[in-house]
Formats: C-alpha cells, structure tokens, sequence
C-alpha cells in the first residue's frame, strides 16, 4: 500500500499543480469545462492509458460538457505520490 504523505509534503508536492485544489487535505480536485458533450468525453478517454499505466484510477464525474476529476488513494486513506503524479500526468492532457 502506498504511503499517505503529510500535511507539508502535501503542501510542497501540490504547490505547483495548476489547476488543482486540495479538498479536506485528502483529495484532489479538478474540473474543466468543455464546448460540448462530445469534447468532455474525448478528453475522459484520454484519461484511460495514463490511469491504467500507473494503476492508480480517479473518479470522474460528468455533467454534460464539465468534468471533475477527483484523487485520493483509497486503500491509503488519503493522498499519496501517486495522487500527485497522476495529477501531472492529467493536467497535461488537452
């Protein structure tokens, strides 16, 4: 199991996460907004490979043309670094 990282590695690891707010110190949130419903769900798929690579899964929520992207490790509790990873890996995804 992955190891929860503490208030100020999370502070440290997430300061430059543009894009991403920390919620309850044990998630991190995303959301984005798109021209339309086929352009949500084009971005949702290329979120597949990356979360499939590192194993690590993040809730997606869809609402028409927002989606919110959501990163806790379950199993830890929290956040871990492999929270933080697969949040770069997203926020450079167009």
């Amino acid at each position: 199991m992955a190891q929860l990282l503490t208030e100020a590695e999370i502070k440290q690891k997430t300061s430059d996460l543009s894009g991403w707010t920390l919620e309850n110190g044990s998630k991190l949130i995303c959301e984005r907004k798109f021209a339309d419903f086929i352009r949500a769900m084009d971005f949702v798929n290329k979120l597949v490979e990356p979360a499939e690579s590192a194993g690590h899964h993040p809730d997606i929520y869809i609402s028409y043309n927002r989606v919110k992207i959501q990163l806790t490790t379950h199993d830890a509790g929290g956040l871990t670094q492999k929270d933080v990873d697969l949040a770069k890996v997203i926020s450079a995804i167009a």
